[in-house]
């Protein structure tokens, strides 16, 4: 079910005017797109939270204009707690978009009770799907990864009509054995006192042959 976001037009523009606006609790926002002029508008700052909480993409807009938009970017403070800006995008009912969709580990991985650390390496994929059926998010279930396992983008259920953006080689989630990871640091650490020997020999050497010619 998609958010209600209910918008005023925003009469007065411009960083000082912005200021003042979420000072009384709403946030700036733009609407554009479908080669439309765009629109101003002001969002209460509990329903654009609510439905970024949500994780929801489509949003329907009430009030000043009625329609259905994309979340299609926000703008966050310095330290990534408040938001700033709100970039809309007017969509029509099945249309196709891009849309970035965060991925959740959901489960108990044996692998981390076998001596293994589950290490999850995308947090988010690329598709293409009709705006209506764009995802939340996508659950990844771990309860049978073991050490040396890995689950990959091609895993993933789609929403009917919808495709990959992201390859689906690329792995969202593995378990890697501790014990190997540490072993490459201990090699090289051989290797580096290893490699310092000949160059302190070779320095003696070297102040050996100086002190003969001096003499």
């Amino acid at each position: 079910m998609s958010d209600v976001l209910h918008v005023e037009v925003r009469p007065e523009r411009g960083t000082r005017a912005a200021r003042k606006m979420r000072a009384i609790g709403r946030i700036p926002a733009v609407l554009y797109g479908h080669g439309e002029e765009s629109i101003s508008l002001s969002i209460a700052h509990e329903e654009i939270e609510s439905a970024v909480r949500h994780r929801s993409h489509l949003v329907n807009l009430e009030g000043s204009v009625t329609e259905s938009a994309l979340i299609q970017s926000l703008q966050w403070d310095t330290f990534g707690v408040e938001i700033l800006h709100v970039d809309l995008y007017r969509v029509r009912k099945g249309e196709t978009h891009e849309a970035t969709v965060a991925v959740r580990l959901r489960g108990d991985a044996p692998g981390a009770k076998e001596g293994g650390i589950v290490q999850q390496v995308l947090h988010e994929v690329e598709i293409m799907c009709p705006v209506e059926s764009i995802p939340d998010l996508f659950e990844v279930n771990i309860n049978e990864v073991h050490i040396d396992d890995e689950i990959t983008v091609s895993i993933l259920e789609l929403p009917q009509g919808a495709s990959l953006i992201t390859p689906e080689e690329e792995v969202i989630v593995r378990c890697v054995d501790a014990a190997k990871m540490a072993a490459p640091v201990e090699e090289e650490e051989e290797a580096v006192a290893g490699e310092s020997e000949p160059e302190i020999i070779r320095r003696k050497e070297e102040e050996e042959e100086g002190e003969g010619e001096g003499e």
